[in-house]
């Protein structure tokens, strides 16, 4: 790139990456709200997720230890507590445990992630590691997958509900809560780029971040959909659906 965007271009080239590359266009993805998984395949899904789910704290933990900016250490500081909850306030991944304890599976198995799949684990530690290692701008514009994410929670609601009697609303308090979170989280996430990417590097720097976050969105689903659905090649000590090692 070696034409300095506006911040409105800018932000409909980020835009537009979400609109290409969102994992809401997943064929997993579509099987899942669509209602054509078994349990065993809900289940595998929930338990690898939680992989993700329980990596996002440390994340923004990773991105607030490098930030010398008090005012973004401050906004960003929510976010932890968001996922990993307060003293007598829960979280994020508490709600997300009561989706997978739901589905049947044991709580310290699927804390443990033993049974997660290999490519979960690397996708969800890659994340980490960019946004410890990549600059400040990087890092805030990888979390941007959140402008996207309120209709891929919509749907997880009324589809899962709608097609699945092994799901009630009591499990799906998680969705429902990043309906406000996420967007919040987004307009913030979104402004910080338009001002602080200001040159042509910046702005090419920011949209590969966003690129690089899809693709650890999509891999993800890569892996399920390979190993629980087709062909169904399930990796050694990974999740086995009525098999799981309590």
């Amino acid at each position: 790139m070696t034409k300095i965007l506006s911040p409105d271009e800018l932000e409909a080239e980020l835009r537009a990456i979400g609109a290409e590359r969102y994992h809401d266009k997943h064929p997993f993805h579509k099987l899942l709200h669509g209602g054509k998984l078994n349990k065993g395949q809900v289940q595998a899904w929930a338990l690898n997720r939680y992989c993700y789910q329980s990596a996002v704290p440390r994340k923004d933990a990773a991105l607030m230890s490098r930030c010398y900016d008090r005012e973004l250490r401050q906004e960003w500081a929510h976010r932890v507590t968001d996922h990993d909850g307060a003293p007598g306030e829960e979280g994020g991944i508490e709600r997300w445990l009561a989706l997978t304890t739901g589905l049947g599976l044991d709580e310290d198995y699927v804390k443990s992630m033993k049974g997660a799949l290999p490519a979960t684990r690397f996708a969800v530690e890659a994340y980490v590691n960019f946004v410890r290692e990549k600059t400040l701008v990087e890092a805030v514009a990888s979390s941007l997958t959140e402008l996207f994410a309120p209709k891929i929670h919509e749907e997880r609601i009324s589809g899962m509900l709608e097609h699945y009697d092994f799901i009630d609303d009591s499990v799906m308090q998680y969705f429902r809560r990043r309906l406000t979170q996420a967007p919040r989280d987004a307009d913030f996430a979104l402004e910080y780029v338009k001002q602080h990417a200001r040159t042509p590097e910046a702005q090419a720097g920011v949209l590969d971040a966003l690129r690089f976050k899809t693709n650890v969105l999509w891999v993800q689903l890569d892996a399920l959909y390979l190993a629980y659905y087709d062909p169904g090649m399930i990796p050694p000590g990974a999740f086995v659906p009525a098999e799981q090692d309590g």
